[in-house]
């Protein structure tokens, strides 16, 4: 058993593994980039030192194809994991499931879904990653998203989650931007029964002129994972933004927060928001507390090897 390997569908079909009482797993495409199994799989160590029941617990990581969703899902509650993570592009494909047999009221709203836990039934699910980005925005920039201008770049699954977030925490209003106007006509369509605070949408290559100035930049898109990619908006063309928040967190340092910081604006990249949804998603899995600081240093040492 190898709890660092990245398996696939077909180890799925014969899965055994002797020793493990129960399994974890995050799924994507692509996946062997996730620290999630690192993290996890400390925590859980951590738990078994003083709570023997957590000795044979166990976190796998699962390269799954978006058309192979549905089969996993079967063989995954088949083979009785007790949870698991969805990442791109799952999140969103997960919500209208047949397998997915209850969605948590606050999940909702957002239309997509990271966590799932087994039922009877079929999956439970829940989504944990608008409080992963409400920690870590309070853990690494001490900015609450209570009355904050927000100015949020993408319209995909983490955007989801990050919108309604700032809309539930009570933000003082919401910009979002993207380059594909049917996706961000489809986010703007979702939120607005939810929001009392103004709302808009607009392309970064066509800025509002009266954006607001001081507002919480928070990056949503995939822009930034190669460091060939252009910045997914330009700062200095925007008011001058009092924090930026880039959800990616490998690498560590995006264009967009070399940018931010060659302006003396705080900058901070989305370890910590990665460290609290997960951290969220293993209390709902184990019923009790975990040790979120054990998970954030083993990210962070996984991250710097």
């Amino acid at each position: 058993m190898d709890a660092t390997a990245t398996y696939t569908l077909s180890d799925l079909e014969t899965w055994s593994r002797p020793g493990v009482g129960v399994s974890l797993a995050v799924l994507g495409h692509p996946i062997r980039h996730s620290l999630s199994p690192a993290m996890h799989n400390a925590a859980l160590a951590t738990l078994a030192a003083t709570e023997p029941t957590y000795t044979d617990w166990r976190y796998f990581r699962f390269e799954v194809h978006p058309e192979d969703l549905p089969r996993a899902l079967d063989l995954l509650h088949a083979k009785r994991f007790r949870g698991l993570n969805l990442t791109v592009p799952h999140k969103v494909l997960a919500v209208s499931s047949p397998r997915v047999v209850a969605i948590d009221p606050a999940a909702r709203p957002i239309g997509a879904i990271n966590t799932l836990r087994w039922h009877p039934d079929g999956w439970e699910g829940f989504n944990t990653d608008g409080y992963g980005l409400a920690e870590g925005l309070r853990q690494d920039l001490s900015k609450p998203l209570l009355g904050a201008h927000v100015i949020l770049l993408g319209a995909g699954g983490a955007a989801r989650s990050a919108a309604v977030e700032c809309l539930q925490q009570g933000c003082a209003s919401l910009s979002i931007a993207n380059r594909t106007s049917a996706n961000l006509d489809a986010l703007l369509a979702l939120l607005a029964p939810l929001s009392t605070v103004p709302l808009r949408g607009f392309t970064p290559d066509a800025l509002p002129p009266d954006l607001p100035p001081g507002a919480l930049l928070i990056n949503a898109t995939s822009a930034g994972l190669k460091a060939t990619d252009p910045l997914p908006i330009s700062l200095k063309h925007l008011p001058p933004p009092r924090a930026v928040y880039d959800m990616i967190y490998n690498p560590p340092e995006t264009p967009l927060l070399a940018a931010a910081r060659s302006l003396g604006l705080p900058a901070a990249n989305g370890l910590s928001m990665l460290v609290h949804q997960g951290a969220r998603a293993l209390a709902i899995w184990t019923g009790g507390p975990v040790p979120v600081d054990v998970m954030h240093t083993t990210a962070k040492n996984a991250l710097t090897r």
